[in-house]
């Protein structure tokens, strides 16, 4: 069978009827979609991903049981919130069992783009295996860039080349890209990487622009985090009805 995947670089370039119906994955490796990874790997119920920092607050109050409050505004903690977004935060100690509402520059806003999919996704080198498995019998994929304020991010463009070639396994025959999956593909592989070089990962993604950002307010951990692969074995999913993203089926 013909799988098809297209890579939109910029969530908010994209319109969520280009999505619908479709099996999305949502990627912001820096760093809201591989923090969630790590949180739910680390045993946390479920995130509940919100647009605004009023939204998750409201939210928060809503809820019938306490819930931890996680994100950040511009890379930075926000006043009040139990959490930040960093992957190191999110480890058993603190929110395992708990339910975490959760708001980012960039990451929560795309997830808002897939609200008409048949399926969402979250994506980070941290789970690339499992991810790859669970886009084994979709027929069409997209993979959505969170971006950083409007511009294309290299650290996602390069997340969404790798799960293309190990979808395809490089037999373009069976697998029909669109312009800029074709573009993200030639930018993997053209690293030639190994699972185990994410030493070399990071480094590449501490040039980004995100990756700058984080040297310089103290959080170059965050980047060493988003470039391990295969650290997890879990897909997070969200459920539209829900609003919650919690380890997929």
């Amino acid at each position: 069978m013909t799988k098809r995947i297209n890579v939109h670089f910029l969530a908010s370039q994209t319109s969520p009827d280009v999505l619908a119906g479709k099996t999305v994955v949502v990627i912001d490796v820096l760093r809201a979609t591989t923090t969630i990874t790590y949180a739910l790997a680390s045993g946390a119920k479920a995130v509940i991903p919100c647009l605004t920092v009023e939204d998750a607050r409201e939210t928060a109050r809503r809820e019938k049981e306490p819930v931890l409050l996680g994100g950040e505004r511009g890379g930075l903690p926000i006043d009040g919130f139990d959490l930040a977004n960093s992957p190191s935060d999110y480890i058993p100690e603190k929110i395992k069992g708990q339910c975490i509402v959760f708001t980012t520059t960039n990451g929560t806003k795309a997830m808002m783009q897939c609200r008409l999919a048949e399926r969402t996704l979250i994506g980070a080198f941290a789970n690339l295996s499992a991810l790859v498995a669970e886009l084994a019998e979709a027929p069409v994929t997209e993979l959505l860039c969170a971006g950083t304020r409007g511009e294309i991010t290299r650290e996602d463009v390069l997340l969404a080349g790798a799960i293309i070639e190990r979808v395809a396994g490089h037999r373009a025959g069976n697998c029909l890209l669109n312009d800029q999956a074709a573009i993200a593909a030639d930018a993997w592989i053209g690293l030639d990487l190994e699972s185990s070089d994410s030493g070399i990962l990071a480094a590449i993604l501490r040039e980004t622009r995100g990756g700058r950002r984080l040297v310089e307010i103290g959080l170059e951990r965050d980047i060493e985090m988003a470039a391990r692969i295969d650290q997890v074995t879990i897909v997070p999913e969200l459920d539209p009805r829900t609003r919650r993203i919690r380890i997929g089926h």
